[in-house]
């Protein structure tokens, strides 16, 4: 299972996608108003709970530059780190 991100200022889509069903038909999917949460962990956190299932492996789009695993979000006071992320969804 992937869990796929399109994190921006106003907001964060998230979706979970099988290999099975490919990119067009989400498992399940959510919209976020990003302002209304700390981090991106928190957001992830709410929707792992919603929609509980394996995931294997995730992708973030990030509004700013990646530089070593970690991007400042434009227009948001968060600090996206992908060794954080990883840890907190059990992937490598």
């Amino acid at each position: 299972m992937l869990l796929a991100g399109d994190i921006g200022g106003t907001k964060t889509d998230l979706a979970l996608f099988t290999a099975e069903a490919g990119p067009r038909a989400p498992v399940a999917q959510a919209e976020f108003e990003s302002k209304h949460y700390p981090n991106l962990q928190a957001i992830v956190r709410e929707f792992v709970a919603k929609h509980p299932a394996p995931i294997e492996h995730a992708c973030f789009d990030v509004a700013g530059p990646v530089i070593g695993g970690r991007a400042t979000i434009t227009n948001l006071p968060w600090v996206v780190d992908a060794a954080e992320l990883a840890q907190q969804l059990g992937i490598a």
